[in-house]
């Protein structure tokens, strides 16, 4: 278990108390993940928000009850539980309809939240950014009109998290569903703004380009580690899920010398409730718009190829077509961790039709391949030209030098005639910057 963070005034120690976890399991249904990962899985949810799991029971079921999610047999079994345990709450790691929660919390007298109310609550313990703040508070309000029975602490900001977790006995406010909607409609508003910033700032690299290297996987997969590795820009990354929540943007400059913006987003889910997949589009949509997309995915979990499922899901979702955009790379990343039969079973694996590498982020193995796999797919829309430089402008050769791949050189009587291949964005920076044309006798030549 994670060291408790520093307390923080107006936060009680009950935040650090003790969770009962629910699993549900469809009854002779067939799964992705084991059980066991999907129980790693939200145990190590519950640890983010610095959770103590007190009980995880897996609960086996074949149909849904309309009105309290379980049987009156199970919904007993786990009331005893709770009595014996005294849990700070219960999470049930499957979406509970409104009346279901109420009648829970009602029969086991105590707080209770489900998969979306969890990961709401991690995202409200994260975002550090106005941007941040404002996205979850939009879709912790999209979740909660359904919901009008809990103290909206949140958004005083009292307290990280989304506000869900509050004990028995707290001050209820009655929000109606005009004044949440009034609340969202503001929101959406000021998001609106964060969005035209960003394509204000996007259309300002335009003038000014660099390409943009976009991280993107599963929560937990080792992101943030690798852009703290290639950047050394100290981005917060620990073994917890949702470490990184505000996007984070680097220069970095890649073997050949040229420059790239490396961005390291937030990371996926299973079953990323669908308020903040609406709510984080304005961050998220820098993927779409990335010139090399990196999937960052930890091999060393056994149910890695379903967590890769997921994020192409949500990619799909983004109209990233996964398997034929030449812009993806997979990262293996914690590929210290394999043993070498596993190693040689992940090598197997590699999709033939996406440039793939493996890594280890923290031990920086196998880095060299990562970059030179990003300047690979860079490279298919780099542009060839031919530049007639003058012997005395050393500042124009140097600049090709350190901005492109200097294919060929030519020292001629007045002339130095490079051959160089570069990106089209570096191509109009040289122009702009030192007047220069291609060649036209070479190329009618060629």
């Amino acid at each position: 278990m994670p060291k408790k963070p520093p307390k923080i005034s107006g936060i009680d120690d009950q935040i650090y108390e003790s969770a009962y976890i629910v699993q549900p399991v469809v009854r002779n249904a067939l799964h992705m993940r084991d059980t066991e990962d999907v129980i790693e899985e939200i145990e190590g949810l519950a640890r983010a928000i610095f959770l103590n799991v007190a009980k995880t029971r897996i609960v086996s079921y074949s149909k849904i009850q309309a009105g309290s999610f379980f049987g009156k047999g199970i919904r007993e079994d786990i009331g005893r539980d709770i009595v014996e345990l005294e849990p700070r709450l219960v999470i049930v790691n499957h979406q509970l309809s409104p009346v279901q929660q109420r009648n829970l919390e009602k029969e086991w007298n105590t707080k209770v939240i489900d998969r979306t109310g969890l990961i709401l609550e991690i995202f409200g313990e994260r975002a550090q950014t106005k941007e941040g703040r404002l996205q979850v508070d939009l879709a912790a309000l999209e979740y909660q009109r359904s919901r009008l029975v809990r103290s909206w602490t949140h958004l005083e900001r009292q307290r990280g998290g989304a506000g869900f977790m509050g004990g028995p006995g707290e001050r209820q406010i009655e929000l109606d569903r005009r004044i949440i909607s009034q609340k969202i409609t503001k929101l959406k508003k000021e998001l609106e703004d964060v969005r035209r910033t960003r394509d204000l700032g996007r259309k300002s690299r335009e003038r000014v380009p660099f390409p943009i290297v976009s991280l993107v996987g599963y929560t937990n997969a080792g992101k943030s580690t690798l852009f703290n590795r290639i950047t050394k820009a100290g981005v917060f990354a620990e073994d917890l899920p949702f470490a990184t929540l505000d996007p984070t943007m680097r220069k970095i400059t890649l073997p050949n010398h040229q420059v790239a913006i490396l961005s390291d987003t937030v990371g996926f889910i299973a079953d990323l409730p669908t308020h903040l997949v609406a709510s984080f589009r304005a961050t998220l949509e820098q993927v779409t718009h990335a010139d090399v997309i990196v999937h960052v995915i930890d091999v060393s979990r056994r149910d890695y190829l379903a967590q890769k499922q997921d994020v192409i899901s949500i990619l799909k979702d983004m109209a990233i077509d996964y398997e034929s955009d030449p812009r993806v790379i997979e990262v293996f990343n914690k590929a210290d961790l394999l043993e070498d039969d596993d190693f040689q079973l992940v090598e197997a694996r590699k999709e033939s039709t996406v440039s793939c590498v493996c890594i280890s982020a923290l031990t920086g193995a196998g880095l060299d391949d990562f970059l030179t796999a990003v300047l690979h797919v860079l490279s298919q829309n780099r542009q060839q030209a031919i530049f007639d430089i003058r012997p005395e402008d050393g500042k124009a050769l140097s600049w090709l030098y350190e901005h492109s791949d200097v294919q060929n050189r030519e020292d001629q009587e007045t002339t130095i005639r490079v051959h160089v291949s570069m990106d089209p964005a570096d191509y109009k920076r040289f122009q702009q910057r030192f007047e220069y044309e291609e060649s036209e006798a070479e190329l009618r030549g060629s």
